[in-house]
């Protein structure tokens, strides 16, 4: 499957005027390996059953704060990054707002991010726009499903939040990226995916 391979630096360029994009925003670039590639092949296995389609994966690095683009569309077959996005986290896994993953949960009412394998379902339309649904496949997500866990757009991810403070904006515990590329993502990680978040 190939890329639109719209590199990050370049959106910031484009939508923010008088900005320097910071060396640490390139983490991660696109061909190279994610740091989780490993644990998300292993996830793949354990889990091959649920997962119908097994060509691409989507690996969010929730060790990275949430100014970097963290979350990574993986050709699994090359091991290769074939788009990297900017994500957030929920505000009951960073409560001091620092743009750091302190803290995971799968209790409803925490507002936290949930780590471990998810299977992406069908999309709908919500007040978010175009969102996708979640399975949680692990004991550490597995309420995700009931706690309406989703990919979803959020104006406050974006570059030029990232670079300004330093850090996106927190959802409730969902994956909220930015509206620019909400449909491109969507697109390539379509239902029957695994999406593998860990810190």
């Amino acid at each position: 499957m190939k890329f639109n391979r719209r590199h990050f630096l370049g959106v910031v360029a484009a939508g923010s005027t008088g900005l320097v994009a910071p060396r640490a925003f390139a983490t991660v670039r696109t061909g190279e390996p994610p740091a989780l590639l490993g644990q998300a092949r292993a996830a793949l296995d354990a889990h091959g059953a649920a997962i119908t389609h097994r060509d691409i994966v989507g690996i969010v690095d929730f060790s990275l704060p949430s100014a970097h683009p963290r979350f990574h569309l993986v050709d699994i077959a090359g091991g290769r990054v074939g788009a990297t996005y900017l994500v957030s986290h929920g505000r009951g896994s960073d409560p001091g707002n620092s743009g750091w993953v302190e803290r995971f949960s799968n209790q409803p009412g925490s507002n936290a991010s949930s780590r471990g394998s998810y299977l992406t379902a069908d999309t709908y339309y919500g007040k978010h726009g175009r969102s996708r649904r979640l399975r949680g496949l692990d004991p550490e997500n597995s309420m995700a499903f009931a706690r309406a866990i989703v990919i979803h757009a959020a104006p406050y991810v974006s570059p030029v939040a990232a670079l300004t403070h330093g850090r996106v904006g927190r959802s409730e515990g969902c994956f909220a990226v930015s509206p620019g590329t909400v449909d491109e993502l969507l697109a390539h990680l379509g239902p029957g995916h695994l999406l593998f978040a860990w810190k």
